[in-house]
Parts: structure tokens; sequence; C-alpha cells
């Protein structure tokens, strides 16, 4: 499996062109698999459902299976912050994960920039990122830049560098 990290800070629209590169490379033919990270505590569960009272009896992990999804929710000790690592380990192989967050992860990047949002870059302080994705120039940016809507320039980029 080959990783590619999209990163960035809140607002500077990497879930926009994951969402865009996913739709782009499976219709390429590549098995695409993504992982978002997020600080937010989630709970995919309804409460009352049957899935939900498993977990109340105690079941640290359930599999909701149906004809053509399933999804595992488990419950993580307090305070966890499962690496990266793990979670690739959990993925099927495929193609090409692209993973939404990690800032700080030592996986190859694509640093996506909104100036407006008047945040650091991550470049050049993180040697993991390969190109940044901005619709402006970036002064003293040595990195191959990208607009939001090069998406094929952002596929041949990772088809080269990513993929090989």
């Amino acid at each position: 499996m080959k990783i590619l990290g999209i990163t960035g800070y809140s607002g500077s629209g990497k879930t926009t062109l994951m969402t865009q590169l996913i739709a782009r490379l499976v219709a390429s033919g590549l098995d695409v698999a993504a992982i978002k990270h997020t600080h937010h505590d989630l709970d995919w569960d309804t409460l009352g459902r049957d899935s939900w009272r498993h977990r109340q009896a105690g079941a640290r992990q359930v599999l909701l299976a149906a004809a053509e999804r399933r999804m595992l929710v488990e419950t993580l000790p307090a305070a966890n912050d499962v690496a990266l690592a793990d979670h690739l380990a959990r993925l099927a192989p495929c193609d090409l994960v692209l993973v939404e967050g990690y800032k700080h992860e030592a996986i190859p990047k694509l640093e996506v920039r909104d100036p407006a949002l008047n945040a650091p870059r991550l470049y050049p302080n993180d040697p993991c990122v390969i190109a940044l994705i901005c619709d402006t120039p970036e002064s003293g940016c040595l990195l191959p830049r990208y607009a939001r809507d090069d998406l094929a320039g952002i596929e041949q980029l990772i088809r080269r560098d990513i993929l090989v």
C-alpha cells in the first residue's frame, strides 16, 4: 500500500481535494482507501439501537454487517490517540491510502493552503511535504505548486512520485 497525506489547517480545502482525488483515481482504475483523522469525539451508533445496546452492555467492538457494507465500532481507551500505523494495519490491501490530517506523521504529504486563513505553512519545517496545493503563488516555496482545480497535474504527481 502506498500512502499520501493531505494536510493543512482547518478550512483549507483538504476534504474537497480528497473527495475529488478519490473520484478521479478510482475512475482511472485504482483501489483507493481513505483515513480521516479528527480530534472530535464521535459516535456512529444510534441511541437505543441493537448495536448501541451491545456497546452499553460492555462489548468493546461491535461490527455492523449489512449486504453491501460493514462498519466496526470500537471503543478505545480514554485519551488514546491510536497511531496511523495501527489504522493502516486494519485496512485491506489497496493501491493507495489517502490520509487526511495527521499533520505530524512522517509520510509524504500534499500541503493544502488557503492564504486567507493566515495559518503558518507546514513547509519548509516539514520535510515530508512534497507539493503545495494553493491557488496563489507562495514566495520562497521551492516545492511544486498546483492550483486546487489542477486535478490532472496532482494525479500525475501522485502517479510519478507515490505510486512507483
